[in-house]
């Protein structure tokens, strides 16, 4: 009797050191071993980040040359005047421009540069005395004398981030300098629709972000046509001979891109990188048989046809699988003899001048006739060279599209100088920073929301320190961008918006938040009640004996109390 009472307390003993064990010990330490590991993230800034509050500030100086101002009103200038314009973009997204104005008159060195004979001439000498920082403009306003410009012409935009404005000889006669500068005022605003962005040009950097209106279908077409801002793109110029038995073909491509592209490359150098590789592709066919017209004749490729040419060339194109970067393409097609001349038709039935097209984010092909080498007496293959500064003067058209440099349609009276050979003004380039600034932020922006929304949705991803890491840092540069932009330093802006879309990116794709993604609940129950169910059982069996057993040794002393 005594040995069994012994054994009865030694089970007791063991069933309740062994649940102690497992209660204090094993279950702490299985939950410590298999939770999931979530880094810390700043919420609270993504989610102040979300409602997307940008202001874009532009400094803008207006020069009064000699003539412009009578005594009385030089006595008032310098002065600064600040203009804000606030918009909405939706719920979440508020646009404020801020043109802080500032008026002086010209220096004697200007004067001089003022005096030019051209005003390209006057554009390039105003460039070497100041040059102006990135986003900004200056307006010299010249008198009606001034020999500047053409007479039908009162605003002329040179290549660099200057303009002139031709002022009335009315304008100025019994009035102050306020009402003045009042007049001068939407002349000025005009210009900077042109030199720096304008509220369409933002609105449509917005178009993931924003759904624009029905009245905005010329920005959604531009928008739809360049490629989105990345860090960088592949550029890949392709020579097309379907038979080189016809001829046999010789191109500088070498020369041509250091001479044509290169400058325009380098001024973007800001924006992206840029990497730049040559092919010759033969037997390449186009993937629609050309037409004989016989009004024309020659042979043609309709627009409503040209949709259909890309995908059979793109097969023998090739990819870059070592880069992730936008590919464009341009091809330079040469019809071989049987189907020569070939002419690309518009939609109504005029030849094209470039005899090229382009399709919408992905490249350009031209079409490139040899047919006054294929006479009589031609003996074949007949011996090509391309004159490449006709293909790359389309190409560079081209080029300039998929990059997002939209051609500007000026108001009535100004005249815009040609580019020059970098194929790029500072103030295009401007304008395309804006657009990819404001664009950076709202994607990084839309990337990193997204990514804490996934996040707190499922408990189960792991956030690793590196991500944690990733998505600070996209906190960051996106509030150093808003905060640069916000004051007027468009180059800094640019840079810090596209640290914030890389390091978005690299969070959002990082390959360790897929490993427990696919690992529910009722997964977890299926492999742990294998293994934990035969040991607790009789953990919990012996201790509801206890239980039951002390209870009833309660009751027993109550019994003989009683």
């Amino acid at each position: 009797m005594a040995t069994a009472e012994v054994e009865r307390k030694r089970g007791q003993l063991a069933a309740m050191a062994i649940a102690a064990v497992v209660i204090v010990i094993g279950v702490p330490l299985w939950w410590r071993t298999t939770e999931t590991y979530r880094a810390w993230l700043p919420v609270n800034q993504i989610n102040e980040l979300a409602k997307l509050q940008l202001q874009l500030s532009v400094d803008v100086e207006v020069v009064f040359a000699r003539g412009t101002l009578t005594p009385e009103q030089q006595k008032k200038v310098p002065l600064t005047q600040t203009q804000e314009e606030e918009h909405s973009a939706d719920e979440n997204t508020a646009l404020r421009y801020r043109y802080e104005t500032k008026h002086r008159t010209a220096t004697i060195m200007e004067e001089d540069a003022l005096n030019k004979p051209t005003a390209a001439e006057a554009d390039l000498s105003l460039h070497t005395l100041s040059e102006s920082p990135c986003g900004s403009v200056v307006v010299y306003v010249i008198p009606e004398s001034s020999s500047l410009l053409p007479e039908d012409v009162s605003v002329y935009i040179g290549q660099r981030r200057t303009a002139l404005l031709r002022i009335g000889a009315q304008m100025k006669v019994g009035r102050t300098l306020e009402q003045l500068l009042a007049h001068l005022g939407p002349r000025v605003k005009q210009v900077l629709q042109v030199m720096s962005f304008s509220h369409t040009d933002i609105t449509a950097a917005l178009s993931d972000r924003v759904r624009l209106g029905p009245g905005n279908k010329e920005s959604i077409a531009d928008s739809m046509r360049a490629f989105k801002s990345s860090p960088g793109y592949e550029i890949t110029f392709s020579l097309l001979n379907p038979d080189p038995k016809s001829h046999r073909l010789h191109w500088d491509i070498e020369g041509a891109i250091q001479s044509y592209i290169q400058p325009l490359l380098m001024k973007l150098a800001p924006v992206a990188n840029f990497s730049i590789d040559s092919q010759i592709l033969y037997y390449a066919m186009l993937g629609v048989n050309p037409r004989f017209d016989s009004n024309l004749q020659t042979y043609t490729l309709h627009a409503d046809s040209l949709a259909h040419v890309i995908n059979p060339v793109e097969a023998r194109l090739g990819s870059n699988a070592a880069s992730s970067n936008p590919v464009l393409n341009f091809l330079l097609y040469v019809p071989d003899a049987q189907h020569s001349p070939l002419y690309i038709l518009g939609r109504r039935r005029e030849t094209v001048p470039s005899n090229a097209f382009h399709s919408p984010r992905w490249g350009g092909i031209m079409v490139y006739n040899v047919d006054d080498l294929y006479g009589p007496e031609a003996a074949f293959p007949v011996s090509v060279n391309i004159n490449m500064a006709k293909v790359m003067g389309v190409f560079l058209a081209q080029l300039r599209l998929m990059l997002g440099v939209q051609p500007s349609s000026p108001p009535a009276g100004f005249l815009v100088a040609p580019c020059g050979s970098t194929g790029l003004a500072d103030w295009e380039l401007d304008r395309l920073m804006w657009s990819r600034t404001v664009e950076n932020i709202a994607t990084a922006t839309t990337t990193i929301t997204s990514l804490a929304q996934l996040l707190d949705q499922i408990g189960n991803i792991v956030i690793n320190d590196n991500i944690a890491e990733q998505v600070s840092s996209t906190v960051t540069s996106l509030q150093l961008a808003v905060a640069e932009l916000e004051a007027g330093n468009l180059g800094f802006a640019l840079q810090y918006s596209k640290e914030a879309i890389l390091a978005s990116e690299r969070a959002f794709f990082d390959p360790s938040l897929l490993h427990l993604l696919y690992f529910p609940d009722d997964q977890k129950f299926a492999i742990y009640i294998p293994l934990f169910l035969p040991m607790c059982v009789p953990i919990l069996l012996s201790l509801l004996k206890m239980a039951s057993e002390a209870r009833q040794r309660l009751k027993d002393k109550e019994a003989k109390k009683d």
